[in-house]
Parts: structure tokens; sequence; C-alpha cells
């Protein structure tokens, strides 16, 4: 039995410049094999710079991380489009991974030859698709999140010789992506002008229902789940599927506790157990898409 990796997926919060490079300087004492950087949910966060992220990427890759740089999720317009280039080539003259979030990215990458992480907006919901982007040039894919886990183990069937898998285990789903801002509108502000209010809501913005239960979660242009997906009773059968690396969502409080969790239980191949305390503000646990249910659903196992 290979162990399995731990990586970080990247930031999905609109930090202080101070905070997110903090947390990064506690990732690098953690027990995480890989961490995946850079901006992906919304092009007018630009506390840290584009040399502020290769400069964290080399510090991080020093202390004997694996680092991967993630593309933008959703591309809108030429600045976008300008910016992904730019990371793109500036990642293959420095030898780092790319995660594509976005198929204009898979363009890219493949016109280069270069090798890239199929991130889980690709949408891989079964072996021939994986097939087909092997042969652009993928080397390990995320399946989307609304994965059953019985249609995992399908494609772990069938799956590509020289593809990893890696599976969110942990953390707050991205459910979409939209051109306009929720969290501004919240704020009854203008998406260009929306005064980066998201530096309000650290773990994102809870939408709740008329009859007051918390539904959704706001972060910008990005709305995820209210829940926390916890697949921490899983990692055993997630183990004997052959999937390889086992993703935790960031948060601002308590994310070494979740870390360390999931390192006890992929050392002894048994489950993770993450105190209550440990999930995001006002969230819950679910598991319920890895049984075919409603995502927002748990089941106990």
């Amino acid at each position: 039995m290979t162990l399995q990796k731990i990586s970080l997926a990247p930031l999905a919060y609109f930090w202080s410049k101070e905070q997110t490079l903090a947390f990064y300087v506690d990732a690098m004492n953690w027990p995480v094999d890989i961490i995946y950087l850079g901006e992906v949910v919304c092009s007018r966060r630009h506390l840290l710079k584009f040399e502020d992220w290769f400069a964290l990427a080399k510090e991080l890759r020093d202390a004997g991380k694996s680092v991967v740089m993630s593309t933008q999720t959703l591309i809108d317009n030429e600045p976008d489009r300008r910016a992904m280039h730019r990371l793109i080539e500036r990642c293959m003259a420095e030898d780092f991974v790319v995660e594509a979030n976005d198929f204009s990215a898979v363009r890219v990458l493949n016109q280069a030859s270069a090798k890239f992480i199929a991130g889980p907006h690709l949408n891989v919901y079964h072996a021939d698709t994986l097939a087909w982007l092997a042969g652009l040039g993928a080397t390990r894919f995320l399946p989307p999140l609304e994965m059953p886990g019985i249609d995992l183990a399908a494609i772990q069937q069938e799956r590509p010789t020289g593809v990893e898998t890696e599976v969110q285990v942990w953390g707050r789903m991205a459910l979409a992506f939209s051109a306009r801002c929720f969290t501004a509108r919240h704020h009854r502000l203008h998406k260009d002008q929306c005064e980066f209010r998201c530096d309000a809501h650290p773990d994102g913005l809870p939408l709740a229902t008329r009859d007051n239960k918390i539904f959704l979660n706001l972060n910008g242009i990005q709305t995820q789940s209210a829940s926390c997906t916890d697949l921490g009773a899983q990692l055993p059968e997630l183990c004997s599927m052959g999937v390889e690396i086992l993703r935790l969502q960031p948060q601002s409080q308590h994310m070494a506790e979740v870390v360390l969790a999931f390192d006890i239980a992929r050392n002894a191949n048994t489950v993770a157990r993450v105190s209550d305390c440990a999930l995001p503000a006002s969230a819950e646990r679910s598991n319920g898409y890895w049984f075919g249910a409603p995502g927002m659903q748990w089941q106990a196992a």
C-alpha cells in the first residue's frame, strides 16, 4: 500500500497579505506534501501580486513541499486571459506544475507540450474524458465534487497509466462561479466598485433561507456549500480505490488540527476524526454526494 499524500487546495478566500503569508509559513511545518497557490476566484484580488505568489512558491519548494500554481477558474475577459498566459509561461520557465481550472488553460498547456493537473472544474465524469485529458498532458485529475464514490471507483478501474487521482476530503465545496459578485451585491455595491468587502468574510458569507436555515456560502463570484465536506470516514475506501492524494480546503481557523487528523489517519490507514470545533464558521458536516444523495446531507458511518 502506497501512503496517500495530503494537499492544500488553493486559497479561495480574500485574506490580507499578512494573514496569507502567515498561513503558508505555518503550512511549511505541517505534514502536507503538496500546496496549491494562486488566485482562483477573483482577478480583482491583488493584495498578493504576481511576483509575491512566485516568491512564496519558491520558499515552499525550498521547504520541501511540492508546489502547484493554479489558474483562475472563470476567465471572462482579456486581462484574465493574459494573466493566465503569463502564469503558465512563468511556471514553465521555473519548473512549476500548473493546475488547469479552465479549458482555455488546458489548450495553452497542450500547445506548449506541458504536463498539467486537471482541476475539479473540468468536469471529468467518465473514463473517456480522463483518457482524452491524459492525451493532452494531464498527469493528475480531480473528480467533480458531486461524483458518487461508486462512479469514482468505476473511473479508477479504467484510469490511464501515469495519471494520479486527487479527491477533496475536507472543506466547503465550490458549487458555481458567476460573472456577478454576490458579496458585493449583498453590500449593495457594484462588482467593479466592490470596496473589496470579501476581506470582512475570511471564510465566506453565509446565506440563509427565509426560515433562517443557512443554505449556501457566498465568496465573491464563487458560490460554496454552506456545509463542510468530510470524507474522513472514507479514507480506507479511497485508499483501496487507489486514490493517491487527499485534498484539504484552507480555512481561517483550526487548519493545523484538520491536517493533523488526516495525517494520523493516512499513516494508520484508518478513518480521520476531526473535532466539531475545527469546522469552518457556521458549517455542519456533509458527505451526501459520496453516497449519491444530496450533497448537503450527512450519513454517519
